[in-house]
């Protein structure tokens, strides 16, 4: 929407309100894929239709944990892992409200990974946005439980040899009503993804694929965050509906595999206390 006063000329984008302008520019690295799950989950908001005033966005500790920040709705910066109980209490004294978790791997999937089993075996009525960068990139790059087997960071110089958790096969194993997978390239389908959860009752989760340029790139030659962005336009295979999530492993080393992305579980199950 254009708008123009005393001769002057200024341009009014459909998403102003919902972004914190105070806190911006923003401290991300260059080539980080964060920014862009913030840009898509504000559209998400806009697109829904329900008031900003009775929407939440909670997150944890790290890079992704920034989130919170930005948007323009009540949020909350919670302690590290601890992003699921926080927004649990919230949804549960206040199921009017559309609760998001927009949180990293390390935060949700470590020390968090406790509470989101048991979220998920709940069903708890909330929408978990998980941003996988495959290390703790704000702590200086150490391996995490997404780092794909071979993949080095700063615990790991050699190459991790720990199996990371396939996050969409966990998810579905613990009962979430709705399971995607989209890389920060995948923007549209992202978007809709997130819009999906907003209009659906139960536990929700969406793991995004980001690049983490500085932490996680430089260790592994995948350039810069283009470049990895680049390699999901070549590598990834959009499987709507998969029903056998466990072969959705993801491997940086072996350039030849296809990461699958795509909407794999969208189930109606009776909410946590709904």
């Amino acid at each position: 929407m254009n708008t123009q006063t005393d001769s002057s000329f200024s341009v009014v984008h459909p998403i102003d309100h919902l972004m914190r302008a105070d806190r911006l520019p923003h401290i991300l690295c260059a080539g980080c894929g964060i920014g862009t799950v913030i840009h898509s989950y504000v559209h998400a908001i806009n697109e829904f239709g329900v008031d900003e005033d009775r929407h939440v966005c909670v997150s944890g500790i790290g890079c992704s944990g920034r989130a919170a920040g930005y948007v323009n709705v009540d949020s909350y910066h919670t302690t590290h892992g601890r992003a699921l109980p926080f927004a649990l209490g919230i949804a549960v004294y206040n199921p009017e409200l559309t609760v998001t978790v927009i949180s990293g791997d390390g935060d949700l999937m470590a020390i968090g990974g406790n509470h989101f089993i048991h979220a998920a075996r709940r069903n708890a009525n909330l929408n978990v946005i998980c941003i996988n960068n495959f290390n703790y990139g704000m702590t200086g790059g150490q391996v995490g439980p997404t780092t794909p087997v071979g993949a080095k960071g700063t615990t790991a110089p050699q190459g991790s040899v720990e199996h990371p958790f396939n996050l969409p096969h966990l998810a579905k194993a613990a009962g979430a009503s709705f399971v995607a997978r989209w890389t920060v390239l995948h923007v549209r389908q992202f978007t809709d993804a997130v819009l999906r959860a907003m209009n659906k009752k139960g536990f929700c989760f969406i793991e995004v694929l980001a690049p983490c340029p500085t932490s996680f790139g430089r260790r592994n030659n995948l350039g810069e965050g283009l470049d990895e962005v680049e390699m999901y336009r070549q590598r990834c295979r959009i499987e709507n509906g998969a029903q056998d999530l466990e072969p959705l492993d993801i491997d940086i080393v072996d350039h030849e595999q296809t990461i699958t992305v795509g909407n794999f579980v969208d189930i109606e199950r009776a909410a946590f206390l709904a």
